[in-house]
């Protein structure tokens, strides 16, 4: 199988954001812009290298950038050119495989998705150059020297180009060395160069919305709350067998997905010890919690995972509900939640550990009479992203669960009957949580749903 590059152009110099450093190193989300996208490209298991092409003021950062984050798949930082079509052939021509395909994506587009550069590789298949593009919402006027409209295009036919953009290899290198000579073309694309001297068609893959291009200072406030709501598709690449021997501490385990993941992680030879109301130990008491996971560790000599599931649902008008009610709903769905990060981080900074909190889809949206779950459920989800930075340092890694409507008896005492095909299953559940356990993710919400 032929491999595949990412060449990842952050060489800009941020001249229309106008800020004293560059667009990519401005930090969204706890993390530089860049760190974003590289993660995206990290993460995808059908891209074998990456290729850094950055301002050579800024190389000595990014090599900081990439010794903290131990990114496995950069293979080279090159400096960048005084264009970024220079840029382009800079990256492009570090790849020495002559049958490999590679992807060339702008650094300030940090939400393209693994679907995405998944179609762009597949498509290489069949087509030499391929596009990210989406329809134009806009009507698109073309205007003259003068600002008058010279023509309006039919709209049908009119789409905005993204990146990443991709090619099999010996087009775009042949692309880049006839552009060499050419002093007549300004090109703002490598797709422009390939249709430029007729070297292939270019295919089309359907872009997305959410792929947003960071160009201008008020597109960090759209980017921040993006990634806010920014969820990520589970990877079952991960074997459990790798569970052998690790000790993991549940929250929740007496029911539902908490009983599921006990049950799937003994399985496979963990060490799992299971906490719930149902053996005295709660979630809202901090007591409780330093207790169960002190008594843990004399048993054990060690924690590698801790897995927080306790929750609980209450419906009702807020005016209607007693004080009292609510926060003891606060307490267990949230305040627990802080509870397991302050009292396992001693313990997991020991073994460079884990731990898995758990939200809800209804974290984008407060649901009417459901205030108080919707909100502690938002909360959890900034409550990770905050701390996934804070525990960078200690090699701790924290994620979020997400699943959809699941099989749970907590679910079945909210709502009644409903048809068992329209429901995940907590098994599933109980296997991306293992395996995002497992993997290098923080600061994630992970989703889960049926047909993942």
């Amino acid at each position: 199988m032929r491999k595949a590059y990412a060449v990842i152009l952050a060489s800009g110099a941020g001249a229309r954001f106008c800020n004293h450093i560059p667009k990519q190193f401005i930090k969204v989300a706890g993390k530089t812009i860049v760190e974003h996208t590289i993660d995206v490209f990290e993460r995808n298991e059908r891209i074998d290298e990456i290729i850094l092409v950055v301002n050579s003021l800024y190389k000595n950062f990014m090599d900081e950038i990439i010794l903290k984050n131990n990114y496995r798949k950069v293979s080279r930082v090159l400096n960048g050119g005084s264009s970024r079509r220079e840029s382009s052939s800079i990256g492009v021509n570090a790849i020495e495989e002559p049958n490999a395909k590679v992807l060339v994506h702008d650094a300030v587009r940090p939400f393209v998705s693994r679907q995405l550069i998944n179609d762009c590789i597949k498509a290489l298949d069949t087509f030499d150059a391929v596009d990210v593009a989406i329809p134009s919402a806009d009507t698109i006027i073309k205007i003259n020297d003068n600002a008058l409209i010279d023509k309006i295009p039919a709209r049908k036919h009119m789409m905005r180009g993204q990146t990443p953009q991709a090619f099999n290899l010996p087009v775009i290198k042949k692309a880049h060395l006839l552009a060499e000579n050419d002093r007549q073309t300004e090109f703002t694309d490598d797709c422009g160069l390939v249709l430029k001297y007729k070297l292939a068609d270019v295919y089309v893959v359907q872009g997305e919305e959410r792929n947003l291009k960071i160009t201008y200072p008020e597109d960090i406030f759209m980017a921040d709350k993006l990634f806010q709501l920014k969820s990520i598709e589970p990877s079952d690449d991960i074997s459990l067998t790798m569970l052998q021997n690790k000790v993991l501490v549940v929250f929740g385990a007496s029911r539902g997905i908490g009983k599921s993941i006990v049950d799937l992680a003994r399985s496979y030879g963990a060490r799992v010890h299971g906490f719930s109301r149902s053996n005295d130990v709660n979630i809202a008491s901090l007591a409780n919690v330093e207790t169960a996971l002190a008594a843990v560790y004399q048993k054990e000599n060690r924690i590698d995972y801790i897995v927080n599931t306790a929750g609980v649902l209450k419906m009702g008008k807020l005016e209607a509900r007693q004080l009292d009610d609510i926060l003891n709903e606060i307490q267990i769905n949230y305040i627990g939640s802080i509870h397991t990060i302050k009292a396992g981080i001693k313990y997991l900074k020991e073994s460079n550990g884990s731990i898995a909190l758990f939200t809800s889809s209804s974290y984008t949206r407060g649901r009417a009479l459901y205030s108080i779950y919707s909100s502690t459920k938002a909360a959890i989800v900034n409550l990770v992203q905050a701390t996934a930075e804070e525990l960078t340092v200690d090699g701790i890694r924290i994620n979020a669960i997400n699943p959809e409507r699941t099989a749970t008896p907590m679910r079945r005492e909210n709502f009644g009957h409903e048809p068992e095909d329209s429901l995940l299953n907590a098994d599933r559940v109980a296997q991306v949580s293992l395996q995002t356990l497992l993997s290098d993710l923080r600061g994630q919400v992970i989703d889960v749903r049926k047909n993942s």
